[in-house]
């Protein structure tokens, strides 16, 4: 098993590392990190507010890494229409933690990403979003680029010979 102290913080993390770190397979996008003060409450541990900024500060990378946005002239404006959390156990100062997020359904325009966040390999938190893809107008729909579809596709592929379920084209809303 790798410790805390082996895993690069506000680095993504290879599939051995986070296995290493006790998240689950599923899991293939991921970065570590330790609570900070400023995101501890009244009650001594981390606010929720901490959560959601975790999950951004994932989620830009991952845009790269996926081929939806390296924010760019030229590239789509990507929109979080809807955002949640839900809390499992808290967390405390100084903790170590790896929060890691996968898409789980896409259209054409449009896609769904979850969260986790795993304290010393506990789950501490989960959430999830959905994300338009819009031109530079920020109003009209765009079509997901072709290289973030293929980029998907192989993570469906890994889900359904796991027997999980997998990330799909379908119907939002």
């Amino acid at each position: 098993m790798t410790t805390f102290p082996d895993l690069p913080f506000l680095t993504p993390l290879t599939p051995d590392q986070l296995a290493g770190a006790g998240v689950p397979e599923g899991w293939n996008f991921g970065m570590a990190d330790v609570v900070r003060f400023h995101e501890l409450d009244a009650l001594n541990h981390v606010n929720n507010v901490a959560y959601f900024r975790w999950f951004e500060s994932l989620r830009i990378p991952y845009f790269a890494a996926y081929h939806l946005s390296t924010y760019s002239p030229g590239d789509p404006t990507l929109v979080v229409m809807t955002n949640s959390a839900r809390y499992h156990a808290p967390m405390f100062l100084g903790e170590r933690y790896v929060t890691v997020t996968r898409t789980a359904s896409f259209r054409n325009s449009s896609f769904r990403m979850e969260y986790a966040v795993y304290g010393e390999g506990t789950l501490r938190a989960t959430g999830d979003c959905i994300v338009v893809c819009l031109e530079a107008d920020a109003a009209t729909k765009r079509a997901l680029p072709a290289k973030a579809v293929e980029a998907f596709t192989p993570a469906m592929a890994r889900a359904a010979n796991k027997g999980e379920n997998p990330p799909r084209r379908r119907k939002m809303w």
